[in-house]
């Protein structure tokens, strides 16, 4: 009966240590990404200023590749959808009045229940008009930039990046359709 206890003693300390050596190395792990928590969030959004035309809000995002070039011996140019995703992710974007490098932060909303948030891009409006400037960071500080437009009458965002590789060109489309919140029309 004692070497049982013992062995159940045992067996209870250890998960213990193991649960607590695991949470230590969580903590000493360096994500890739800058990490925002809730109270962050929370701060961000009690403290924006009230505009109209705010881009703010949660969005679906879909993505269209497309690939344009000639094919091998041949003279003509053609055009050929690569990639299409829809509703593929849902991101919210907060604006971010702490930071004067971007106007609004995005962070991924399709893990739920974490501690923190990975930043995934930031926006930066461009002088009073309807076009942003988007940089989506990538794992190992690797970061893409897209030029967006906002239509406020339809809720949407669309963002273009093109790339070119050997004899074709690659055209990237990111389309931002508004969940949250819904413009009232007056």
């Amino acid at each position: 009966m004692k070497g049982i206890v013992i062995v159940i003693l045992v067996v209870l300390v250890s998960s213990c240590s193991i649960e607590k050596l695991y949470s230590i190395r969580q903590s000493q792990k360096r994500p890739d990404f800058e990490q925002v928590d809730f109270h962050d969030l929370a701060q961000r959004y009690m403290y924006k200023e009230e505009t109209e035309e705010s881009v703010e809000g949660i969005y679906a995002v879909s993505v269209v590749v497309l690939r344009k070039g000639k094919p091998f011996l041949s003279t003509v140019e053609k055009e050929k959808i690569v990639e299409r995703k829809e509703n593929y992710s849902t991101v919210a974007i907060i604006r971010d009045p702490n930071n004067a490098s971007r106007e609004y932060l995005e962070i991924s909303l399709d893990k739920s229940l974490l501690p923190s948030y990975s930043v995934r891009g930031e926006f930066t409006r461009l002088a009073e008009s309807n076009l942003l400037v988007y940089r989506h960071f990538e794992p190992r500080k690797q970061s893409v930039t897209y030029t967006f437009t906002y239509d406020k009458t339809r809720d949407m965002l669309e963002g273009i990046r093109k790339e070119n590789s050997g004899n074709s060109e690659f055209t990237y489309t990111l389309t931002y359709l508004k969940l949250h919140p819904k413009r009232l029309d007056k």
